[in-house]
């Protein structure tokens, strides 16, 4: 124990001990150190899944620091700010560490609160490590952002990133510790209800599960990581969207494994280091232009004639995966059961509802974020205006994906369709029948209902979508 005063680290999107400046940074200076995690209004404010896997990181967190000798301090008492400022008073505290974040409203809170801390008189200091390239310091060559992921690619791939920081070998305790809440107490699964017992055995929570994911995917799969990421029976990707999400393994980790098998000669490397730079990219496009979490990317789009209502019978059919579209529904019940979903399920999925049901991406992407395990504000927002149409990099808007060739393609045996859709089948696979069990009872279904007819014709849907595109000129 030290006799210096003790140094706040607060936790929010990096619960992950290894290659954390701020922790490091923190442990470096010998000062006791705090570690702290705020159940603030960003936190109140989270989707059903999102919280829920929150609070399994933390609880992973939390094992972690045990195994240090540390703590994590847990206070649910209002503003951020507010909790920071009690825990000075009450610790003695002269400094304040944490990970920067980039969504307008944390960085509006992580504002306020650097000023704050400052006229008080308290060290207040921000580190990266949620990104390997800070969104301002990545310009074109005419000084501006990149609105083209591309260029942006070509631009970053030969951009050294900084080296993984390792675990720190001592984390010094204060004298006394401050209060905690009980995190049970906090009930951050309460809204999953009992989908939560359904989605949980899905879950890989943690920095030990993450660098597992991160060692299986790079010895085993990154090779074939080309071919079968679009197969989405097929055991093809890292699923290490999860842990970025929460921090439980850093960007850089990740790259530097990525690259090291690239110079290896494993043939799905740079694609997988692409994708972990399409990920960067949205931030970017989300620092640069934060109206894409809310608005159109492409303003020419704020006339287009979507629907809005998420209440409509076709996106009510849709959230449940009945839509009569095979592939869209396995992977809506998919989301329902694991939390997640392939991301060529993804774009099939998006596509057909902002283009064959003509519904905005909004709509869709408020669907995402109640469900997804790694919902991230950057990429979901992306994405979902990338199939649209209406955001940066849209490839061609014009393109309207038909779910059923795309399930010829990519699912040419149906292990993906019969996995997850459970209707007209004597012995259907156990996800398919979770659905059933994870599901609103207000919703009334079962597996013996009969496996509806489609909604709306994907030819006339097609049609329908173009007409619409002609007619506003684009």
């Amino acid at each position: 124990m030290s006799d210096t005063k003790p140094i706040i680290m607060w936790f929010r999107r990096d619960l992950r001990l290894s290659d954390h400046a701020a922790l490091s940074a923190a442990c470096e200076t010998g000062c006791p150190v705090i570690p702290v995690f705020i159940y603030d209004d960003l936190v109140e404010g989270l989707a059903a899944a999102p919280k829920w896997r929150l609070g399994l990181g933390i609880a992973a967190l939390q094992e972690s620091l045990r195994a240090k000798g540390s703590h994590l301090i847990l206070r649910r008492e209002g503003q951020a700010l507010k909790v920071l400022q009690d825990l000075i008073a009450d610790t003695g505290a002269d400094a304040v560490y944490w990970s920067r974040l980039y969504d307008p409203q944390t960085v509006a809170r992580d504002t306020q609160v650097k000023e704050a801390l400052k006229s008080g008189g308290i060290e207040a200091r921000s580190f990266g490590g949620h990104l390997m390239f800070e969104p301002w310091t990545v310009e074109t060559k005419t000084g501006g952002y990149y609105k083209v992921y591309t260029p942006f690619w070509n631009t970053v791939k030969n951009v050294g990133v900084d080296p993984a920081r390792a675990t720190p070998r001592d984390i010094t305790e204060p004298k006394v510790w401050p209060t905690s809440d009980d995190l049970d107490a906090w009930n951050m699964g309460a809204a999953m209800k009992r989908g939560a017992d359904i989605v949980l055995p899905f879950v890989q929570a943690g920095e030990k599960a993450a660098q597992g994911r991160l060692s299986y995917f790079i010895d085993e799969l990154v090779d074939g990581y080309g071919d079968n990421r679009d197969i989405p029976s097929v055991d093809g990707t890292s699923c290490l969207s999860e842990n970025l999400a929460l921090g439980e393994i850093s960007p850089h980790q990740c790259w530097h494994a990525g690259h090291r098998a690239m110079q290896e000669g494993k043939r799905g490397a740079e694609k997988f280091l692409k994708e972990v730079v399409w990920r960067e990219f949205a931030y970017h496009l989300m620092h640069h232009t934060p109206h894409m979490l809310e608005s159109n990317w492409r303003e020419e789009w704020e006339a287009f004639p979507w629907k809005t209502d998420p209440d409509s019978a076709d996106v009510l059919a849709w959230k449940q995966g009945r839509t009569g579209i095979v592939f869209v529904d396995a992977a809506m019940r998919e989301l329902y059961v694991t939390g997640r979903m392939h991301n060529r399920a993804r774009m099939i999925v998006a596509s057909y509802l902002t283009k064959h049901l003509m519904t905005h991406w909004r709509v869709g992407m408020a669907w995402f974020e109640e469900c997804l395990i790694d919902w991230d504000p950057a990429s979901n927002a992306m994405g979902w205006q990338w199939a649209a149409g209406s955001g940066p990099d849209a490839s061609p808007y014009f393109r309207v994906f038909n779910p059923d060739t795309q399930l010829d393609k990519f699912d040419k045996q149906r292990d993906y369709a019969s996995r997850w859709i459970a209707q007209g089948r004597s012995n259907p696979h156990k996800d398919a029948l979770a659905f059933f069990d994870a599901i609103p009872r207000s919703w009334g279904l079962t597996p013996s209902d009969p496996y509806p007819e489609p909604i709306v014709s994907l030819d006339e849907g097609r049609k329908r979508a173009l007409a619409a595109y002609q007619d506003r000129g684009f």
